[in-house]
């Protein structure tokens, strides 16, 4: 049997986590620094261990020599989305990096065909270039787009499969199965209240912005104005801020400003 050099074998696979990981952390911060929902709640990545690729690489019968060639998810990137519509979002924004920087080569859909254990998931298999000094190729990487609670089930299967080497008692798995439904009925039900959600969401941001903007305005205050004028400056926002009214610390927020153009 042809002995492996792993650190060679690996090396491209993880620079392809690394820059896939960027890639849709940048998609995730812009629709944040537009101001705009992002489908994306977060992202992470792994490549897979020696251990466990020589695994399931004797599981499925695959030679040394087509390792990289079958088996598909040795390195693989994960989206976490806080909602189920937001999957096809996702998935939407994967289709179109399509022979741009990545190729889709297969899509797994767990969702509408969910698994006997009960394990959702979307999955696209891409490939992905490398360009590196050992010159340009390309890797074969798994894209996993799941919600919070899909997540939440699967990490908890994985760590059972691992616990039980892969035989989990019929018991625990049936239990599994109900947790599944349960996570699944969790996702539908937080999709009737997502506009409630969203728009909680926004308005926590909008708040956020309007007081870094009014603390930053206090601060360079604070070298030009009056002394009493800065105290009273402080009470206001000190009241306001336990009003938690985003229409007066919108006009106190614009006061500030025309006092900072004033003093300018």
């Amino acid at each position: 049997m042809e002995i492996l050099n792993w650190k060679e074998l690996l090396n491209p696979y993880e620079q392809a986590v690394s820059e896939l990981k960027l890639k849709f952390e940048n998609v995730m911060n812009e629709y944040k620094l537009l101001g705009l929902y992002s489908p994306i709640e977060s992202v992470s990545g792994r490549v897979k261990k020696p251990a466990s690729i020589i695994a399931k690489a004797k599981k499925k019968n695959i030679p040394n020599n087509k390792i990289e060639d079958e088996i598909e998810d040795i390195a693989g990137i994960r989206i976490i989305c806080q909602f189920v519509e937001d999957i096809q979002k996702v998935v939407s924004l994967v289709k179109r990096r399509d022979g741009y920087d990545l190729k889709v080569v297969e899509e797994r859909d767990y969702i509408t065909n969910t698994k006997p254990s009960g394990y959702r998931s979307y999955h696209i298999i891409i490939r992905y270039p490398i360009n590196s000094v050992m010159g340009f190729r390309e890797v074969l990487a798994e894209i996993q787009i799941r919600t919070l609670a899909m997540n939440f089930w699967a990490v908890t299967e994985h760590s059972l499969k691992y616990k039980y080497k892969g035989c989990i008692p019929d018991e625990i798995k049936q239990r599994l199965i109900n947790c599944a439904e349960a996570a699944f009925n969790l996702d539908n039900e937080m999709s009737t209240i997502r506009n409630e959600i969203a728009y909680a969401q926004r308005i926590n941001k909008i708040k956020d912005n309007l007081i870094a903007n009014i603390i930053d305005n206090i601060q360079n205050l604070y070298f030009v104005a009056k002394l009493d004028d800065m105290e009273s400056i402080n009470k206001q926002f000190v009241d306001l801020w336990n009003e938690e009214d985003i229409d007066k610390l919108r006009e106190f927020n614009d006061k500030l400003n025309a006092m900072a153009e004033l003093y300018r």
